[in-house]
């Protein structure tokens, strides 16, 4: 969405370039500095990609396999100096945990990104290894499909929502590196998150209550996951079926292969997993995921008020006008949307005592906003 919305980019200048943009949008600066933003040299009409002409950035590409490894070398002429300390680092695809956490226990590798939550716990007990787990925007969803029956009816997606233990669901499924979340996206990391919305618990007996409103004294439902929608989704749907029995519903999980998950599972079937990373802004997450068309809105989600909204808060410059229309979006998304959000996760990953960071590490991505590259070093 953030490239759609420019009409026009013009260069003033070697060092100013001038975005006309369609419509007005407070937050644009930051959307430019998303990871998916990136500038690259044009050739006859076509950006250079894998042909050595990138070197703009700290460190040099000198070699990408797809799936299996690439390798950069640091760029001695990038202009800042204070950044960028490695001679130079090679990434590996390891797929499977075990292998991973072998080669970080025996020095073959320094960093391993996205620990196995369920064994993450005895590499913190290492005297050797730094667990790093930092709070963020990332979260876990099972979207509904608004557009399907049963879930276009409200009192149906509310009687779900109730359905789910949350805090079982974060101790079990994310070992407690993370915190509940409320059936919308916007955490307490962003600017506009709203603290006053209350939490939603777990209560079965109010869930029966909405069933009834929706005419059903029981209801069965289908849920179709892979763990390819996140780590633990299959896991959390069979807690999630447990607690939902109290409820009177009853919740059937569908394994489905890992495979091809995201093209044949999410966004096609009524109920799934999704996980969702972080964005610079509130604006973006609810852009791309809840308003009308947007191109990953997995729940078919169309509230005109809340579209309406959303662009109005986008061009406003108050302050306090913004945060009051970022609030009632929140609560318009956790009382009428059709994301069960059970949890927001940490970023949690595992380095060797080999590795210096800052203090302070990004909780915009994983390892330190993807930026560990430029920003650790190793110790002395």
């Amino acid at each position: 969405p953030q490239i759609e919305q420019i009409e026009s980019m013009e260069a003033e200048g070697p060092n100013t370039v001038i975005f006309t943009l369609k419509s007005a949008n407070a937050d644009f600066p930051f959307l430019t500095s998303d990871y998916r933003a990136a500038i690259l040299p044009i050739k006859d009409g076509e950006p250079l990609v894998l042909d050595g002409s990138i070197g703009a950035g700290s460190y040099r590409l000198e070699n990408f396999e797809p799936g299996v490894r690439s390798i950069v070398t640091r760029n001695p002429n990038y202009w800042k100096d204070d950044v960028g300390f490695f001679e130079s680092v090679e990434l590996l695809t390891i797929l499977d945990n075990t292998a991973r956490q072998s080669a970080l226990l025996s020095g073959a590798i320094d960093i391993m990104e996205g620990a196995d939550l369920k064994t993450v716990d005895l590499l913190a007990k290492s005297p050797n290894m730094n667990v790093l787990s930092v709070e963020g925007k990332a979260h876990f969803t099972y979207p509904m499909h608004t557009t399907a029956a049963p879930f276009d009816n409200n009192d149906i997606r509310m009687a779900l929502k109730l359905s789910i233990d949350r805090e079982e669901f974060l101790n079990t499924i994310l070992r407690g590196y993370g915190s509940v979340g409320n059936d919308q996206p916007i955490s307490s990391a962003y600017r506009f998150y709203d603290p006053s919305i209350p939490q939603r618990q777990y209560d079965p007996e109010k869930a029966k209550w909405h069933l009834k409103q929706a005419g059903h004294s029981s209801l069965d439902v289908k849920i179709s996951v892979s763990d390819a929608g996140f780590r633990g989704a299959v896991d959390g749907a069979v807690l999630f079926s447990e607690s939902a029995k109290r409820s009177g519903i009853n919740l059937t999980v569908e394994r489905v292969p890992s495979d091809g998950y995201w093209s044949d599972i999410w966004l096609k079937k009524p109920f799934a997993a999704c996980t969702w990373y972080g964005r610079p802004v509130a604006d973006e997450v609810l852009t791309v995921a809840y308003a009308s068309g947007g191109a990953w809105n997995d729940t078919k989600w169309d509230h005109p008020h809340f579209n309406d909204l959303l662009v109005a808060a986008r061009s406003e410059l108050d302050e306090k006008k913004r945060a009051q229309m970022y609030g009632e979006m929140q609560l318009i998304i956790r009382n009428e949307g059709g994301q069960i959000l059970p949890a927001f996760a940490h970023w949690v990953d595992v380095a060797t005592d080999r590795i210096g960071t800052s203090e302070r590490v990004s909780g915009r991505n994983q390892l330190d906003g993807f930026r560990f590259a430029e920003r650790w070093w190793f110790k002395s």
